[in-house]
């Protein structure tokens, strides 16, 4: 017999790929409620109040969130990452956490090796001088002669560094988390962060975390005006300091997927400035969204939501409830 009823699911994506996880849940008697991904309080607070069960996206969710959620007993995170997640108000209440660990590695690694290739390229702005008749080339570099550099070396930035090293690229990698041995281990040589100022061609963000990491000294550093790849966090990146540092030509190129200022009608930010177009490219948090992905997604949060629903283990565990086991994360 199930234990829960009402599920409320604001990720964006959530069963649109080939895998029918509504239909799933439906079947088993579940009723679904849907919810703006960015986790509006107030639009959200009557679907939270009734929910036992949370696929929750991007948005974050806060001890306010919870507190206004109090049938609420699983917040299945549709993605690996929960640094979005108050997991210590989770604990506290009693709700359990699950992640999907590896099921956008792939999508992810590739769409960074995208900008990374259209930036180095210059395809955007080639496009667009074409299509205003003009056909001025630039002449760029061949991914083979580039140092890269990756910050954090877990499942994403592990699948990046092969993809850039079977086209010939060097690799640095700099994680604060693992140990240089670890790092090795993974075919991976340990670096500085200054190190990758001082050395590379390319950096390219996959940490997790909620601090600046690239600041205005790290871009002031930069030896060879790199080009940065972001597909983590918005706030790795002080974004007043590099598109000063775009400006200034301190650095050559900012592609991203992500910004601090995000969602419909959103175009306030340094970065989206008609000054910095031939030196940005920014994509609308996309990087997950390829069909295998959302599936393993949605397959992920579909089953832990069952699995609690029925009493069973719940897999890709981040916070056990009190009376439940589960597969670690």
């Amino acid at each position: 017999m199930s234990t829960i009823g009402t599920v409320l699911v604001t990720s964006r994506s959530f069963g649109s790929g080939d895998y029918d996880g509504r239909s799933r849940l439906e079947s088993a008697g579940l009723s679904l409620a849907t919810g703006a991904p960015d986790h509006g309080l107030h639009s959200l607070g009557p679907a939270l109040a009734v929910a036992e069960a949370w696929i929750a996206g991007t948005g974050p969710v806060t001890e306010e969130h919870l507190a206004a959620a109090p049938r609420l007993r699983l917040l299945a995170r549709y993605g690996v990452g929960t640094d979005s997640v108050d997991l210590e108000a989770a604990r506290r209440r009693g709700v359990a956490v699950t992640n999907t660990p590896g099921a956008n590695s792939v999508a992810v690694a590739e769409h960074a090796l995208s900008l990374m290739l259209a930036a180095l390229r210059r395809v955007p702005s080639g496009d667009r001088r074409v299509r205003a008749g003009q056909w001025r080339v630039d002449r760029t570099r061949e991914v083979a002669a580039l140092c890269v550099g990756i910050v954090g070396a877990g499942r994403i930035g592990r699948e990046f560094a092969g993809r850039v090293r079977a086209l010939g690229a060097s690799v640095l990698a700099y994680d604060p988390f693992l140990a240089p041995g670890a790092l090795r281990a993974a075919g991976l040589q340990p670096a500085s962060l200054q190190e990758l100022a001082d050395r590379c061609d390319v950096v390219s963000l996959h940490a997790p975390g909620s601090g600046v990491i690239l600041d205005r000294a790290w871009l002031a550093s930069a030896r060879r005006r790199p080009i940065v790849v972001n597909t983590a966090r918005a706030v790795l990146v002080d974004e007043e300091a590099m598109a000063q540092a775009l400006a200034e030509g301190l650095v050559e190129a900012y592609a991203a997927d992500t910004l601090s200022t995000e969602g419909a009608g959103a175009t306030v930010s340094p970065l989206l400035s008609a000054a910095l177009a031939e030196r940005t490219i920014v994509t609308p948090h996309a990087a997950a969204q390829t069909v295998g992905a959302v599936d393993a997604m949605t397959r992920g949060t579909t089953e832990a939501v069952l699995a609690f629903a029925a009493g069973l283990p719940l897999p890709n565990v981040v916070i056990a409830p009190p009376d439940r086991t589960g597969s670690p994360a």
